[in-house]
């Protein structure tokens, strides 16, 4: 059964990052498993799920949440953030890089663990020039393939700015761990301190432009992503970069996604973004 769960999850990720048609998914997962009926179900298991339970509510009175909408390197911006109402300091930023579904209610929940851990989180939905992240996955993911990548980051870079002199960082899932890879690449001074969980990475002879400390995340069973990060990873070492990498035995990519029945792993998790919250913690306050 496990074969058939990781056969599975192999073409959900060829199908969610390759833009292959759902019909094709829907007709390999049958094969798979033997009929239309269980092929649907175990997409389901597979798939985030835009209407699971948020873990921390968005009426949370610990915290301060809003949607920002405005314009940012001239074009459309939106963003969701979220503060503790009281802290005794002023705190550092850190952006929330959603996947590749954009600005979900799962990453407007991330959002909200990252303030309750003591920052301001800015959760950007670069879907936003193009009218915003929509509520179907399938369109905001072909939506994604043909977003400005230049412009993200420059957005990117002008919320980075918002932030203390210094003390600003992100953390990304996915699509958003690619990202913010490429950010520590583009971004300069300007981004202190940067997670990545299992995000492809940028080519190794991108290393030396790297200025933020980086934390980067793997699931042992992610091949597809591994293969692109274990050169990163040694890239960044030989240019001096200060870089922690850490690779979670016998899990699958997305393992921090708690909206997703079949992938994620809640002891991977919770060492991960007690790593996370820790690193980020050292890095950007003072």
């Amino acid at each position: 059964m496990s074969d058939i769960r990781d056969r599975a999850i192999q073409l959900y990720d060829a199908f969610t990052h390759e833009h292959r048609d759902r019909r094709e998914l829907l007709r390999q997962m049958t094969l798979l498993v033997g009929s239309t009926a269980a092929a649907e179900a175990l997409i389901l298991g597979i798939a985030a799920s835009p209407v699971a339970a948020a873990v921390i509510d968005p009426r949370d009175a610990r915290l301060s949440v809003e949607r920002t909408t405005g314009t940012q390197a001239g074009a459309p911006a939106i963003a969701y953030v979220a503060m503790p109402r009281k802290a005794p300091r002023k705190l550092a930023t850190v952006l929330v890089i959603h996947e590749n579904r954009g600005l979900t209610p799962h990453i407007e929940d991330v959002a909200r663990r990252v303030a309750l851990a003591g920052f301001r989180a800015v959760a950007p939905d670069f879907l936003a020039p193009q009218g915003g992240t929509p509520a179907d996955e399938d369109k905001a993911r072909t939506m994604i393939g043909t977003l400005d990548y230049d412009l993200a980051l420059a957005q990117a870079r002008t919320l980075l700015g918002t932030g203390r002199a210094g003390r600003a960082g992100a953390v990304g899932f996915c699509w958003g761990g690619a990202f913010v890879n490429r950010l520590a690449v583009a971004a300069g001074p300007a981004l202190a301190a940067g997670v990545a969980y299992y995000g492809p990475a940028p080519a190794p002879a991108e290393a030396p432009r790297v200025s933020a400390a980086l934390m980067l995340h793997y699931a042992g069973k992610d091949t597809r992503v591994n293969t692109t990060g274990e050169p990163w990873v040694a890239a960044l070492k030989a240019a001096g970069k200060p870089v922690e990498a850490f690779t979670y035995p016998g899990v699958d990519h997305a393992f921090n996604n708690d909206t997703s029945i079949a992938r994620y792993d809640k002891a991977a998790a919770d060492l991960a973004w007690q790593r996370t919250t820790t690193f980020l913690h050292a890095r950007l306050d003072g």
